[in-house]
């Protein structure tokens, strides 16, 4: 093993939804660590790239929409192309509805789990060919509290989280002999633009900060030391885990 097993040196790293939140934070964090960073969002991710550029690492903004998966071949091509290879995946880009279960629409429940779920697996399955083929990669997907627990008001985001965790599961069974890690962190209950509307909610807000052993919502930041673990030869013998990162949410 490497003298620094958490170094991504000459590592490419490939982000979905890197432009704020969760992805940046956590592209941000991988390049500290040493990897050039191509970055998915529907927006063009000018601050990402200008943080990244300032570590003297590469940076590639593609903008495309993972609400169906016509973008995904072309993504991993050209993160290939442009940066050389492409050696961790990270899959955060995610959406979330909220209506009571009675009022949930087919509309709603589509466009949550073609984006969270269906996108996610063939943007894996196309990262993975080349990870294959090559005999090592890391592919680290972005789970949630809902993948363990059943949630309220979004059924859809919890099937998609649910349904992660077991792909997660199933692709290390298939993968691992190969080279490839895939692997998923579970963030707690964070302050992103998700969690706006449960934020501003005062109940809810002070029933799910009471609930919380560290006292405190998550900040995108916390997801960081997570990533680079799970992207770097430190994990090389984890497979098909989900880390939760959620100040002892799950432990209460």
């Amino acid at each position: 093993m490497a003298a620094n097993p958490f170094s991504l040196e000459g590592k490419t790293a490939l982000v979905t939804g890197g432009n704020v939140g969760l992805g940046q934070a956590i592209a941000i964090a991988l390049a500290q660590a040493g990897a050039n960073i191509a970055s998915t969002s529907r927006r063009p991710a000018d601050e990402t790239g200008a943080q990244v550029r300032s570590l003297g690492r590469k940076f590639l903004s593609i903008e495309a929409d993972l609400s169906s998966t016509q973008p995904v071949t072309a993504i991993v091509e050209q993160t290939i192309n442009e940066l050389g290879d492409l050696d961790i995946l990270v899959n955060n880009a995610g959406i979330i509805r909220r209506a009571d279960s009675v009022d949930f629409t087919e509309a709603d429940w589509d466009a949550v789990i073609d984006t969270n779920l269906k996108s996610v697996f063939f943007l894996a399955q196309a990262a993975g060919r080349h990870m294959i083929a090559k005999g090592q990669g890391k592919i680290i997907n972005i789970a949630s509290m809902l993948s363990f627990q059943g949630g309220i008001r979004v059924p859809s985001y919890t099937a998609s989280k649910s349904g992660l965790a077991g792909l997660t599961r199933l692709l290390a069974n298939e993968w691992a002999a190969k080279g490839v890690n895939v692997n998923a962190i579970a963030p707690g209950y964070m302050a992103t633009d998700n969690t706006t509307q449960l934020r501003d909610d005062v109940k809810r807000n002070a029933e799910i900060l009471s609930r919380i052993p560290a006292g405190r919502w998550g900040d995108a930041s916390d997801i960081g030391g997570a990533a680079v673990f799970l992207a770097s030869h430190a994990s090389d013998y984890v497979h098909g885990a989900i880390l939760p990162v959620d100040g002892g949410w799950l432990a209460r």
